[in-house]
């Protein structure tokens, strides 16, 4: 099977250590520290001090670039321009994604089955349907063309790896199909997905393999865009250097949202 097939059929993929990336890495990791200790940034840091969310925290411009660095590229990113299609999408700001031992610890705010979920279910999410108000309603904001995953630290697999619930992607679009079909993408954000979205996620768990990816710098991998995946907790055993697991995460969002429901 090559990686195109199985980018679709399981929904992700994975690269082997490159050094284009590598030097990319080597470059940026500099700016991914000073991200980490921005006090700017202090907000990212969560769950008693065992995870940095750090949401579009890298000051990287629309090339992947820091400044005074190399424009991103590599392996993964090859796939991306002239197998996924998406030669002109500009870079969006990475996540950096910093965990700790002990991820995830309760957090101010946070109720019992709140923590459960992100402790026992590793948070699993769709990237773009957010949770807003009191009643933490989810709706379509977000509209991302893929993910594309690049671990700068060495760390074991079970320092807090990235979760994929393998074909999801499937199972997702089936039931973005027979909600959105038919509905003007304008409206798409107006509608209440979370009841549907709840049920959409246990039929995930019964029916999907769980996957757990732990690699490492160097390395790189490329996630669906309607992939159901999350983070796993710190097990106890589990080892990473000085800076903790960091994994740099580059969504950039699309703007054609036909194209995004329908294209495979």
């Amino acid at each position: 099977m090559n990686i195109l097939n199985t980018y679709y059929s399981q929904g992700w993929c994975q690269f082997p250590a490159d050094p284009m990336l590598q030097g990319w890495i080597d470059a940026s990791l500099p700016a991914i520290r000073a991200s980490i200790t921005a006090p700017e940034n202090a907000h990212w840091l969560r769950y008693q001090g065992t995870w940095f969310a750090g949401v579009n925290a890298l000051p990287n411009d629309e090339r992947g670039a820091i400044p005074g660095g190399p424009t991103l590229s590599g392996l993964a990113v090859d796939f991306i321009h002239n197998r996924l299609n998406y030669k002109d999408l500009p870079w969006d700001r990475a996540q950096v994604s910093a965990c700790y031992p002990g991820y995830p610890q309760p957090m101010s705010g946070e109720t019992e089955a709140m923590h459960a979920f992100r402790r026992d279910r590793d948070a699993a999410h769709l990237d773009g349907l957010l949770k807003e108000g009191p009643e933490r309603r989810r709706y379509l904001r977000e509209y991302h063309g893929f993910l594309l995953g690049i671990p700068v630290t060495t760390f074991s697999a079970g320092a807090s790896p990235f979760v994929i619930w393998e074909g999801s992607h499937k199972i997702v679009q089936a039931w973005l199909h027979k909600t959105l079909t038919g509905v003007d993408p304008t409206k798409w954000r107006d509608i209440d997905l979370t009841d549907s979205y709840q049920g959409l996620r246990r039929e995930i768990f019964r029916s999907c393999r769980r996957v757990t990816i732990a690699p490492q710098p160097g390395e790189a991998f490329v996630m669906h865009r309607h992939c159901l995946h999350g983070m796993a907790q710190w097990e106890s055993d589990a080892t990473a250097g000085p800076d903790g697991r960091v994994i740099l995460y580059f969504r950039p969002p699309v703007v054609d949202l036909k194209g995004w429901l329908t294209n495979s």
